[in-house]
This record gives structure tokens, sequence and C-alpha cells, in this order.
């Protein structure tokens, strides 16, 4: 079995993509407010600041910030994904691993994680995570995706709220990807 290697660094800032296992579904966006929960939920139990967010139907991109003295991102998810599986009713089909393991099967076990090295970097992840719905057809322009966290950037003057309405996904540079 691999062996995947996460950079933990106390009070760091870190860009997550965070997956449903059916990527065809929209649980989370149809269930945004079973999300916002679990999100609540652990943040009470485990604070971190949320600097940046996009919800889209089967996956997520986020950015936080940890406290000083913390690390450890990996028990957050943990704490999201159980408490929003919960509050789910059960109906996915689950393969006999998850099932031996009295998993749900709501969500990829993994997930995407960068640390996020400077000012730069922090800026094109901020840009990849606002731009997200429309580069998935979500949306024609980003004001347009109402589970973002855009409208707060908007809101507090950091961004005009036409942001992203002459952008093309076609050359774009978003991340450390390119997408």
């Amino acid at each position: 079995m691999p062996s995947y290697r996460h950079n933990v660094i106390p009070g760091a800032t870190y860009f997550f993509t965070v997956t449903l296992a059916n990527r065809n579904g929209a649980l989370l966006t149809t269930h945004i407010d079973l999300l916002r929960d679990a999100f609540r939920y652990t943040r009470e139990r485990h604070p971190f600041d949320i600097d940046a967010i996009v919800v889209l139907p089967e996956h997520l991109h986020t950015i936080w910030t940890l406290p000083a003295n913390e690390a450890d991102y990996a028990t957050r998810w943990r704490l999201i994904k159980s408490h929003f599986s919960r509050s789910l009713p059960p109906a996915e089909t689950l393969n006999a691993s998850r099932s031996g393991k009295g998993e749900r099967g709501i969500w990829q076990r993994r997930f995407w994680e960068h640390t996020i090295r400077d000012e730069a970097d922090y800026a094109r992840h901020v840009d990849y995570i606002h731009f997200n719905p429309v580069k998935h057809g979500h949306a024609q322009r980003v004001a347009e995706w109402e589970h973002s966290s855009f409208h707060r950037y908007v809101k507090r003057g950091i961004l005009p709220g036409d942001w992203g309405g002459d952008m093309r996904v076609e050359g774009g540079k978003f991340g450390e990807w390119g997408e």
C-alpha cells in the first residue's frame, strides 16, 4: 500500500480539494446546509480560518489557515466528512472494502493538500477557487455561483463584483497545475 506524505506545518495555510466518491452526484450543493453544519461542528471543536472556499455539486476547494500551534488538518477533514455523511440517509451503494471498514462511501478517501508558499501562490489559489464554477460549466460568470467565498470578497471590497467576467478558461493559469 502506498504511503502518502502530507506537509504538516503548524499555523500554515493550505489549499485543499475534497471530492465525493460519486463524481456524477450533487450531494454537496443539494445538502449545502448539512455541509455548513459539518464545517461549523468541526470549527467549534478544532478552530481554523476559511480564507476561501467554493462548493460544487461533487467536490469542493478551500484554503484554510490553521492556528499557530496546530497542523492537524486531517482530523478536521475526518470530522467534516463523517458529520456530513452521518447527516444523510443511507442511499449509496457500498463496495466490499468500504462495507468492511464501516464506511459510508460518500467521499473519496483521500484529499489533495497543498501548502501555500507565498502571497503569489495564495492569490493564484484564491483565483482558482473563485473561477472554478465557471471552469466546470456551473455558471457563466463567477458572481452567479452562490456557494463561493467570492461574495464575501466582494462585500469586503477585495474583489469587484464583475471579477472574472472577461476571463477565459483556455489559457488561464490557476493554482500550480496550470488548469
